[in-house]
């Protein structure tokens, strides 16, 4: 897929901001944003694209309508359930593996939250290192009224909200409101619908002034020490991620236009985004 391409796909709306910021709209309002096979496989093919491109810095994952997604097509899941046990198996596994690289997704992640995020977009969502929330957002893991689990998107919503959370959550299907997902650690912020724009900004101009291959790398570390035990290996993997971001290019930059206090290349780089 070439730029070109990113913009035009059935499901995905891609705009390009300053300051190399990147927006991915969910673009099926005329059923609130669920998504199926097609969009799943657009979502990852996006970003494997943007992940790749230098110029992109921050991705701002976002939704057209009145909701940010209800979740699964049920007319996906409805086909489904009359495949078999491999073509489940096999359809998870691409769920999975576009969760996965959002998760991992190398530069900043942004998700703005209006409406509804029901089922599988909390993952989405859960998967995003800032999330704004509009007042009147909800979230919900409703799968258990279905008769199915949340089981793709429970390695990311349990981090985000704690497994003691989930078991009230994931077993109840309650909805939870903003300032309840706030309290969780599902939501870092609630804003009003026009207050977005200006801290969108904000945020993005505060990640171009960071180096990105640092961000990178923290992002890295982090999931490195959650899924780490404290031991040797985990002290082993600490000190040599220091050493070689000092001796890195980019560290070594760093350090010097703070000490010669001018502005390191990676942010006159960015003006040029």
């Amino acid at each position: 897929m070439n730029s070109t391409d990113l913009t035009t796909t059935r499901f995905v709306q891609i705009n390009q901001l300053a300051q190399g910021a990147t927006e991915l709209i969910l673009n099926r309002p005329e059923v609130h944003n669920a998504f199926n096979d097609e969009m799943i496989a657009e979502l990852q093919a996006v970003f494997n694209q943007l992940a790749s491109d230098n110029k992109v810095r921050t991705l701002i994952l976002k939704a057209n309508g009145r909701h940010f997604s209800a979740g699964a097509d049920l007319g996906w899941m409805r086909r489904m359930a009359n495949h078999s046990y491999q073509d489940n198996l096999q359809d998870a596994s691409e769920l999975a593996k576009m969760l996965q690289t959002l998760n991992e997704f190398p530069k900043p992640t942004i998700a703005v939250v209006q409406g509804a995020a029901y089922g599988g977009a909390v993952g989405l969502v859960a998967c995003c290192d800032m999330v704004i929330a509009t007042p009147k957002a909800q979230f919900c893991l409703s799968e258990v009224k279905l008769g199915l689990v949340p089981a793709v998107i429970s390695p990311y919503v349990i981090q985000a909200m704690g497994a003691r959370a989930a078991r009230r959550y994931f077993l109840s299907a309650e909805t939870i409101d903003v300032k309840t997902a706030e309290q969780l650690g599902l939501v870092h912020l609630i804003a009003q619908p026009e207050e977005l724009p200006d801290i969108i900004e904000r945020l993005c101009q505060r990640y171009s002034s960071n180096g990105p291959e640092a961000m990178k790398a923290a992002k890295q570390l982090i999931h490195q020490v959650v899924n780490m035990p404290m031991g040797p290996a985990l002290t082993e993997y600490t000190q040599k991620l220091i050493a070689d971001i000092r001796a890195s290019t980019e560290g070594k930059e760093g350090l010097s236009a703070f000490l010669e206090k001018r502005k390191p290349a990676w942010q006159e780089e960015g003006q040029h985004v």
